[in-house]
């Protein structure tokens, strides 16, 4: 990787510089990049879109995520131009551009949700593209009883325990231009599908698609051949990344947060973590950690950080320390 904060340099880094593929920058630089273009959030709003346990405030909004929505604006706009050429070579009537579908991924308390609804609010700010869509791929997960049924539910989070086909079927429909698509939603109280409940998706600029997996290849099939990825549809790719040891960190603080406020609730599936006293927390948060969100982030999600078009990398604190992005 390549540290272009450094103003000079041996004749190797300046090799090295040339021949990767990334080009890296620090908070300081990164932030430069847009010091001079309007922050649209308030204080208030950002208060809003924080996840539990993370830090983000104007600063971290401002210094980072406004550079990354600029950049991906540019990127919508040159996809636009690229379709109207597209359209002009091939001689055909003008229809609308399918819309622009970014991927985000990372692991479990991370922060990947809070840098989801983020960019969506930001995105939306910027005038030529409106409507920005967010859905998160928990929605895609099989139902409870039926992850129960297959001997899932402990896994629950990895790839088999998805409905890829659905979640597949979903992006392409996304990528086809229909005029209307609907998602599944989650429920975090119920820790399970709602059945009767569904988004819908109605002619969107910009859709953010949100969760662990959203960056695996395809997978090869019994018969050896290779299908299509849902990741196969993204125009932009989006890594949220940082120690494995930080977010193990973050994981038990957000166990031990939500053991005092949303486990209370009789309606939520993990009620009976409420009465634990904090050690007991912390054992379980470990044991869950260990055995279910570990193994999840270094056998799947992980490998996955370097099919990304741009790496955000988290310090110790939350806060995003340096960007890494894909040249062109």
């Amino acid at each position: 990787m390549v540290a272009m904060s450094s103003s000079t340099g041996s004749d190797k880094h300046d090799h090295s510089r040339e021949t990767s593929p990334y080009i890296e920058l620090d908070r300081a630089a990164w932030a430069a990049l847009a010091e001079s273009t309007h922050q649209p959030l308030s204080a208030e709003e950002i208060d809003r879109l924080r996840g539990l346990g993370d830090e983000l405030d104007l600063d971290e909004v401002q210094q980072v995520y406004l550079p990354l929505s600029k950049l991906l604006s540019m990127y919508v706009e040159s996809a636009g131009k690229l379709h109207r050429a597209q359209e002009q070579f091939l001689d055909r009537p003008h229809p609308p551009r399918t819309p622009f579908v970014i991927g985000l991924a990372g692991s479990v308390a991370v922060g990947k949700s809070t840098t989801a609804r983020v960019l969506q609010q930001m995105l939306a700010h910027w005038p030529e593209h409106p409507s920005v869509a967010l859905v998160t791929t928990d929605g895609f997960l099989l139902p409870n009883a039926e992850l129960e049924r297959r001997g899932l539910l402990t896994r629950k989070g990895f790839p088999e325990s998805y409905d890829r086909k659905a979640l597949l079927r979903f992006v392409v429909d996304i990528k086809s231009g229909r005029d209307e698509v609907e998602a599944p939603i989650y429920s975090h109280l119920t820790y399970d599908v709602v059945t009767d409940e569904k988004i819908v998706i109605k002619h969107p600029d910009i859709v953010i698609v949100e969760g662990l997996n959203v960056l695996q290849p395809a997978r090869v099939r019994e018969d050896g051949k290779t299908g299509l990825a849902v990741s196969d549809f993204f125009d932009f790719t989006v890594y949220v990344d940082a120690a494995t040891s930080d977010i193990r960190h973050w994981y038990r603080h957000r166990f031990q947060k939500l053991r005092e406020t949303a486990f209370r609730d009789p309606a939520s599936y993990f009620s009976r973590y409420a009465n634990l006293t904090e050690d007991e927390g912390d054992a379980e948060a470990n044991r869950i950690w260990e055995s279910i969100n570990g193994p999840n982030l270094v056998q799947n999600v992980l490998p996955t950080r370097s099919r990304a078009t741009l790496v955000l990398r988290k310090d110790s604190d939350h806060s995003v320390r340096y960007v890494r992005l894909r040249k062109l």
